[in-house]
């Protein structure tokens, strides 16, 4: 794999854990660059919905995912030069880029964009399948995660910080569904890997994770 000599450090694990918020804090702890993968994803549902496309429509969807223009920057993500960081954190965009995640075709329009962004010093990246298949050789490979209960109210202040009304027992079950479909879809399962690290974030604030990891990567 090219640019094996510069390091990355992957964060997997189900939706909610956290892992955006502590990748995106251990990128600028050590000044390396992020990758929140899955915005790439939500980024090919917010264009195909707003196209009016159907999440079942494959061949449509993946053409979006191929003429996709969208970049980063340390605090917004764009779609079309506009930003859409809360569109693209919407439930529905999710549960849609949930769906359109499990279309194998539309995982290898992706796999190659992801990989161009492993630059020096070094990348933090967040996502499903990042240890296991997007950067298989990654310095520190993490498997995020925390209790349904606790990730679905995480995901319920979120939400009401944006000023959007959510129920936390709807939450529980849709993460629980979510959960199953990425863990059980034939193209890049969500899943430990023998040599990734668990951490379970039940319990714990934003600096103690952080700190955690911190000291994975020192150690490794």
């Amino acid at each position: 794999m090219k640019n094996q000599h510069i390091p990355v450090i992957t964060l997997d694990g189900p939706s909610a854990s956290g892992k955006g918020t502590i990748a995106r804090l251990i990128s600028q702890t050590l000044g390396f660059h992020y990758l929140d993968s899955g915005a790439l994803y939500r980024l090919v549902a917010l264009a195909a919905m707003k196209c009016g496309v159907d999440a079942g429509d494959a061949p449509r969807v993946i053409d979006i995912a191929r003429c996709l223009n969208a970049s980063f920057t340390d605090v917004s993500t764009l779609l079309d030069g506009k930003d859409v960081s809360d569109e693209v954190r919407a439930e529905a965009c999710g549960e849609y880029a949930s769906k359109i995640a499990q279309y194998p075709v539309l995982r290898e329009v992706l796999l190659e964009r992801q990989r161009d962004f492993r630059k020096l010093p070094g990348l933090v990246t967040d996502g499903r399948d990042m240890g296991s298949v997007v950067f298989p050789d990654a310095t520190l490979k993490i498997y995020l995660t925390a209790s349904e209960e606790e990730r679905a109210h995480r995901r319920h202040k979120q939400l009401m910080q944006k000023g959007i009304n959510a129920n936390i027992a709807e939450l529980v079950q849709a993460l629980r569904e979510r959960d199953e479909r990425d863990s059980n879809r034939a193209a890049s399962p969500l899943q430990q890997c023998a040599d990734t690290r668990l951490l379970d974030t039940t319990g714990l604030d934003i600096d103690q994770v952080v700190s955690r990891v911190l000291a994975m990567y020192a150690n490794h």
